[in-house]
């Protein structure tokens, strides 16, 4: 009997054939959902950046705008005085300012120090007056200053050669972002300041001289809502202000908040009663306020920064708000409030003096001649920067990125739009007149533009 015999035909295995067909069609199969899956994490990733960014977009232009907002904010009102016909037959108020009995306003911190210490034009520079010799108006260009920036300069001049502590633009970790604008903003601080009440009323008063009511002391009391009198700092600057006039004057203060004006010719312009700030009616609501910290400047700019935080690339624009210098001890601060913003655009809308708006850049703004401005300041110094003061609008353009470079964007995908160029359409990166290359940006990235357009209390006729 044969040692071999023939197994029934369903206990056979498979064929080398069957089993090299098998692992093809199975390789196939898994080829096909490793690139499904790729292709839908290639997406989800997209979708999530672009969430982000959207998200990240409509917050940078909400902050910015509560702050434009308010630019220029004063006590009670920002205009005053009696109607001027423009020349379009408009009526046009006169443009409220405080009278300013100090000789620092500008200037860097110090005792007695100027509270306009952060990205200010200097006295004397280029067209701008020098410094007064006697109280003078406060002059428009110093509620608003916007500066616009290529990648080479910035006009009408270089935020960082002003009165200035923010970074030079360039390529390396924490300098400012190339191509991007810089506009600094004033306005006093809404929730600040002590009231100034009647006679046998608790609270905030003033002492006068007997002979010409020139203000000798102001003793401060805090009252409900009010800020602590430790605020008010020796060597400030202060601000007594009503909702008709406001005056800034040099000052000691005591511990306990006694505001001493001061009389000389240092810090001042002399004790004659001309040099000196005068008394207001308790009827007329007036409050003292320590401008230094109560007169808000705030600073828009570009920083860029590592999107890792270790200091390397990929980078990206981060988005800051500079308040007083930065200065913690005078009510300021430096704060990163969103990352992934590579292009900042201003255009201000300007009403000059026969009532129509036109949107101009900073460097038109600053260059206006006096004849295009409606009225301004009482007593004006200079008409030289007049239309900062005459600026109703602020259209503000972000350019935002996902941070992250996505190697999987190709074409149409890296194209996008930044209406701040004048662009007719979707351009690849290469194509736009700021490159994300010239300023330190990798291309691979999504990029969505942002814009809004801010009423601002700058001036409101």
């Amino acid at each position: 009997m044969s040692a071999f015999r023939m197994l029934p035909r369903h206990s056979r295995g498979f064929t080398l054939i069957e089993l090299m067909v098998a692992m093809v069609l199975g390789l196939l199969v898994a080829a096909g959902i490793v690139t499904v899956f790729a292709s839908t994490s290639s997406s989800n990733k997209a979708q999530n950046q672009l969430a982000q960014l959207q998200e990240a977009g409509r917050f940078a232009v909400t902050r910015m705008g509560t702050d434009l907002r308010m630019a220029n904010g004063q006590y009670c009102t920002n205009t005053g005085g009696v109607a001027k016909i423009g020349t379009g037959g408009n009526a046009l108020d006169h443009i409220r300012a405080p009278k300013v009995y100090a000789k620092n306003l500008i200037g860097a911190a110090g005792a007695v120090s100027g509270a306009f210490g952060d990205v200010t034009t200097a006295w004397g520079a280029g067209s701008y007056p020098a410094a007064p010799a006697a109280p003078y108006t406060m002059p428009s260009f110093l509620f608003m200053r916007g500066y616009e920036c290529t990648l080479t300069a910035c006009t009408p001049v270089d935020p960082n050669t002003t009165i200035s502590t923010i970074p030079a633009m360039g390529t390396a970790i924490n300098n400012r972002v190339k191509g991007a604008d810089v506009l600094t903003v004033r306005y006093v601080n809404p929730a600040a300041g002590w009231a100034i009440v009647p006679a046998g009323v608790t609270g905030s008063t003033l002492a006068t001289s007997s002979s010409a009511a020139t203000i000798t002391s102001i003793t401060l009391v805090q009252r409900t809502g009010e800020p602590p009198v430790s605020n008010a700092a020796n060597g400030d600057l202060f601000m007594l202000a009503d909702c008709s006039n406001a005056q800034i004057f040099p000052a000691t203060a005591s511990s306990v908040g006694v505001i001493t004006p001061l009389a000389n010719t240092t810090d001042g312009f002399g004790t004659g009663a001309a040099n000196l700030p005068t008394a207001q009616e308790p009827e007329s609501a007036p409050k003292v306020f320590d401008v230094n910290r109560d007169f808000q400047t705030v600073t828009y700019y570009l920083k860029l920064v590592s999107v890792n935080n270790d200091g390397n690339a990929p980078f990206t624009g981060a988005l800051i708000r500079r308040v007083n210098g930065g200065t913690a001890g005078r009510g300021g601060s430096e704060d990163e409030l969103v990352r992934g913003v590579e292009r900042l655009d201003f255009r201000y809308g300007v009403q000059d003096n026969t009532g129509k708006t036109s949107f101009l850049t900073a460097a038109q703004v600053d260059a206006a001649p006096a004849a295009s401005c409606p009225p301004a300041e009482l007593n004006a110094i200079t008409a030289t920067g007049c239309l900062w003061r005459s600026i109703k609008s602020i259209e503000v353009s972000l350019l935002m990125d996902g941070q992250t470079p996505l190697y999987t964007l190709t074409g149409n995908q890296l194209n996008y739009r930044y209406s701040a160029d004048a662009n007719t359409g979707l351009l690849a990166p290469s194509g736009h007149a700021i490159k994300p290359s010239d300023q330190g940006f990798p291309d691979q990235l999504l990029r969505r533009e942002f814009s809004v357009l801010v009423p601002v209390r700058n001036y409101n006729p």
